[in-house]
């Protein structure tokens, strides 16, 4: 099997290519005609030699997934669902914000975390994607966006699938986005998010890097969390909470807190009060987020997110309620797959 190139970072290629006979520079070369050129055709990099252009067309490719489908939205937002080389489909979403345009990129095709309001987790895990077609979302929505003129400024890997699940990947995806000397999207416009695998978050910690840390929290307590987040049958909220500390602590980088509003669970003021309790002296902020109801689970949108919001607020939290995209299309996470597997392969033609 040829290895597909987008899926190594900088020193990675230059350790491939030194282990071939060929100098580190070679892999510099090959980057810039890869992210900054945007050349994927081996054939067309010049200034290579033609045997070594022979010997890469060989061994290596330069593949990207395929458009299976897409919706846009009235505000702006796209939602892709690409087609892997084995025939796996994963969602991809483009939002546009005043600061620039966020990709929000899956991390394996389905999920096996089984929170009980996401429609990612309606179609159990089959595998984890590799680095390479991670950076594939972003190459195909870099390619849409240059007919406007514009690229992807802004990374969340917060699509179907824990990131930590998949954690080399992630770390290796993270790490090509993050390369000067090729897209050079900067650490703090990258975010990953977990829902809560304690480990990882320690492991995380520890990168030297800048990137950002979400937590899917969504609950004040145990109680309410083991409800919609089966994790917390294994990493209770101390644990997580004791993570997140050793992360803000070793990391010196502040967290953000993800908190889905569902209506008549985790929305009162009480549940406001206990969640400022909770996060006390942590450095953080939280995101309220507003429900997407997805038909197969059973959750109402909350009314009260903007008393959640003020509550939090004059309880000393920073907190802000998150804009939401593509309410006129498939906006949850994961909806669109679902309702494509579901209705078969005949489903956008």
């Amino acid at each position: 099997m040829k290895k597909n190139l987008f899926g190594f970072s900088l020193p990675a290629l230059e350790e491939e290519m030194t282990s071939r006979g060929e100098t580190r520079y070679r892999a510099r070369q090959l980057y810039e005609w890869i992210y900054i050129k945007k050349v994927y055709d081996f054939s067309l990099m010049t200034d290579i030699s033609k045997n070594f252009r022979k010997v890469l067309e060989e061994e290596y490719c330069l593949d990207l997934p395929t458009v299976f489908t897409r919706q846009n939205a009235q505000d702006g937002t796209v939602k892709l669902l690409l087609e892997m080389e084995d025939h796996s489909k994963v969602e991809t979403v483009l939002m546009r914000y005043d600061y620039g345009n966020v990709i929000c990129v899956s991390s394996q095709v389905g999920c096996s975390m089984a929170c009980a309001f996401c429609a990612s987790g309606i179609l159990a895990k089959t595998r984890n994607l590799t680095a390479a077609e991670m950076v594939g979302e972003v190459i195909l929505m870099n390619q849409l966006l240059a007919e406007e003129g514009e690229n992807v400024s802004h990374i969340v890997v917060m699509g179907t699938g824990e990131p930590f699940d998949n954690y080399d990947n992630v770390m290796s995806f993270v790490r090509v986005m993050n390369e000067q000397r090729g897209l050079a999207i900067g650490a703090r416009h990258i975010t990953v998010s977990t829902c809560g695998l304690v480990d990882g978050i320690r492991r995380y910690a520890n990168e030297g890097i800048q990137i950002n840390l979400a937590i899917s929290l969504h609950a004040p307590n145990d109680e309410i969390r083991n409800q919609i987040m089966p994790i917390s049958r294994k990493y209770n909220m101390d644990e997580l909470l004791d993570a997140v500390k050793y992360y803000v602590e070793t990391a010196g980088r502040r967290v953000t807190f993800e908190y889905i509003m569902i209506k008549g669970l985790n929305d009162s003021i009480e549940n406001a009060d206990e969640l400022a309790r909770r996060l006390r002296g942590i450095f953080c902020y939280v995101n309220l987020i507003p429900l997407n109801p997805v038909k197969e689970k059973p959750f109402e949108r909350s009314e009260n997110v903007h008393a959640f919001n003020r509550r939090l607020n004059d309880k000393g939290v920073n907190c802000t309620v998150r804009k939401e995209f593509g309410t006129d299309i498939d906006a949850a996470c994961g909806q669109l797959r679902v309702k494509y597997e579901r209705k078969g392969k005949n489903y956008g033609n």
